[in-house]
């Protein structure tokens, strides 16, 4: 269909996120059925093995074939001491993105974004920004609209809830109005927004209604700890047949002649708007994506 070629989204069900010190796992990464692989330089690398981690990453990267899979790192904050490092890495490997952690304000982004451009000077790499902390949450929608602005808000909510003393309890009701203020934030200005991890990889039924949650509360993907949670985290955020199949027939409807010009139509008893058929297209492009990285497998 030719209007897919302009209604291509990126498709972000499942991240899943491996310590760059495992050098099994980012063997293993490439060949998972996962959207993106956030290469962890940060929380789950020790501050004495974080030159280990790099050099690591370093050779994965350049044994790597071209990757289907969003390829993002995410470095230490600047301050740390390691982020200089890690965005000098970044300049080496030029992975699709870069995830500042724990980010609270917009000159952040933009600090690191000056560095990364002098150190990459010939290359466009997009910016992540982590929301985990509260200062974090109150200042999402300014930090969506940074200069050089994000591509991704991704919600850590292990440090939320470290820092605002809120108990891990299912359903988490007492994060959801955060966590919708990032959704909104992010959507107010064109921006995805990752869903944050569920920390028992054994609990299918556990995270799978988290997943459920997350999507239905309008988030993209889910970030993700093991590659046991992929399948789930891509049927919950993925298009299902029926979905697919409804817009199709918005897209066919309205393609009709009887239809060039109008905004609302009449499609078995229901009123569907160009609104609509704008999803329509963009869920079908989508689906479309998945479907050539399936076959290309």
């Amino acid at each position: 269909m030719e209007f897919l070629k302009n209604h291509i989204a990126p498709v972000r069900r499942s991240l899943l996120s491996v310590p760059a010190d495992n050098k099994r796992a980012l063997e293993k990464a490439p060949g998972l059925d996962c959207d993106g692989v956030i290469y962890d330089l940060e929380d789950s690398v020790a501050p004495e093995k974080k030159a280990e981690a790099r050099d690591n990453l370093a050779n994965a990267f350049s044994q790597q074939c071209q990757s289907q899979q969003e390829r993002i790192v995410r470095i230490n904050p600047l301050e740390s001491g390691f982020g200089e490092d890690d965005l000098k890495l970044v300049a080496q490997i030029l992975p699709d993105a870069v995830a500042l952690p724990k980010v609270e304000h917009a000159d952040e982004i933009a600090a690191v974004g000056d560095m990364l451009t002098r150190f990459a000077p010939a290359r466009s790499i997009a910016l992540w920004a982590m929301i985990e902390t509260p200062k974090g949450v109150l200042n999402a929608a300014s930090i969506a609209v940074a200069e050089n602005g994000p591509k991704c808000l991704v919600v850590g909510s292990n440090d939320l809830r470290k820092e605002t003393g809120v108990l891990p309890q299912p359903g988490r009701a007492y994060l959801v109005p955060w966590l919708m203020q990032i959704v909104l934030a992010g959507r107010a200005h064109g921006v995805d927004v990752i869903d944050s991890v569920f920390n028992d990889f054994k609990d299918d039924a556990g995270f799978a209604a988290e997943c459920a949650q997350g999507r239905a509360m309008g988030f993209s993907g889910k970030m993700l700890i093991h590659p046991a949670q992929i399948d789930i985290a891509n049927r919950h955020f993925g298009p299902d047949p029926q979905a697919i199949a409804q817009a199709e027939a918005i897209v066919s409807a309205f393609e009709r002649p009887e239809a060039q010009g109008l905004n609302v139509i009449n499609l078995d008893g229901k009123m569907i708007e160009r609104l609509h058929f704008e999803e329509a297209k963009t869920l079908l492009a989508q689906a479309a994506m998945i479907f050539a990285r399936k076959k290309s497998q």
